[in-house]
């Protein structure tokens, strides 16, 4: 059995601007792989991409360019009626556990609904699968004879997670899975998906705009900045030596859990360009402190400058892609 799940080659979408004849560019030319067992995050601001790539890779909006492959098959142009049996295989966890539940069916009935459509289960061995689903994501059977509108926030996405692992799929994404939650509600869920990866093995793609929640799932981060991966790199050095000058200012913008300790900020000026005008060669050079002609006009490529750790930026070439602070 291969290792790996998922891969996507110079994934792309636009979605069409009304009569005008423009389009929104959400993703550009994204490369992309997840093996079996493997956290891959994806962080990046609002309207980078995160979750229209998520949503592509799950065939849920079909892509404009590029290959999707998934579990070793093409799974780019397949129709509608040959990727619903592949449902099963590829679940989603939405950010919001309440639009993403049937507010007037039962909680039992909702974790169910995935095993009665993929499964020729009777109904007592659904009923027992859907006790023991409930059970593993630390919910009573009490719960099951409840609706939605008796559960809190937390309750209701552990409702989504059983309902996703309830088919034993090979890719999980989960898109932004604990950022309407507080604090201690998201830590429960982290350690449970932690624990369910360990478990199933399943390929997660867990997207975020929270580095510290990255940080604590993750095994390798993508950071995306206008439906680019920038950087991709093992977890523990995106955090000890960010390479591309946008996600040093990224992460300059994280808080620090010392209270403390000193804010180093690296301020980017100007706005994020629109997604219909895209800039010409590095999306990031319009706000980039390092950048220099060349940024303009070429698109870099991703470089690998250690095992793991690739790169896209042209300043890699002459060490200038750290940014000063004196440049703040």
């Amino acid at each position: 059995m291969s290792e790996l799940v998922l891969s996507t080659k110079n994934l792309s979408k636009r979605f069409p601007v009304g009569r005008s004849g423009s389009f929104v560019n959400a993703v550009n030319g994204v490369d992309l792989s997840i093996k079996r067992g493997e956290v891959l995050g994806m962080v990046g601001e609002s309207g980078s991409g995160k979750s229209t790539i998520g949503r592509t890779i799950l065939r849920l909006t079909d892509p404009s360019d590029g290959e999707i492959t998934f579990d070793g098959q093409d799974i780019t142009t397949l129709p509608t009626k040959l990727i619903r049996p592949m449902r099963k295989d590829m679940q989603m966890v939405f950010q919001d556990p309440w639009s993403a539940l049937n507010p007037r069916m039962k909680i039992g009935d909702l974790i169910a609904e995935p095993l009665r459509i993929h499964f020729n289960m009777s109904r007592s061995e659904c009923n027992d699968r859907t006790e023991v689903l409930a059970e593993r994501v630390r919910l009573s059977a009490d719960f099951l004879n409840r609706t939605p509108s008796a559960l809190s926030g937390g309750q209701l996405q552990r409702v989504c997670i059983a309902r996703a692992i309830a088919t034993n799929p090979k890719l999980i994404v989960l898109d932004e899975p604990t950022s309407s939650l507080d604090l201690s509600v998201r830590a429960g869920i982290l350690e449970l998906l932690q624990e369910l990866r360990a478990e199933t093995q399943a390929a997660f793609l867990f997207i975020s705009h929270d580095l510290g929640t990255i940080k604590l799932i993750s095994d390798r981060i993508a950071v995306l900045y206008l439906g680019r991966v920038v950087e991709e790199v093992p977890k523990d050095k995106l955090f000890s030596d960010p390479s591309h000058p946008y996600t040093q200012s990224l992460l300059s913008a994280h808080l620090p859990s010392d209270p403390n300790e000193t804010l180093q900020r690296l301020t980017l000026q100007g706005e994020i360009p629109s997604p219909i005008n895209l800039p010409t060669g590095c999306s990031f050079h319009t706000r980039c402190p390092v950048a220099i002609n060349s940024c303009q006009s070429n698109v870099p490529e991703a470089d690998e400058i250690s095992p793991g750790h690739l790169v896209s930026c042209l300043r890699l070439k002459d060490g200038q892609n750290i940014i000063r602070r004196d440049l703040k």
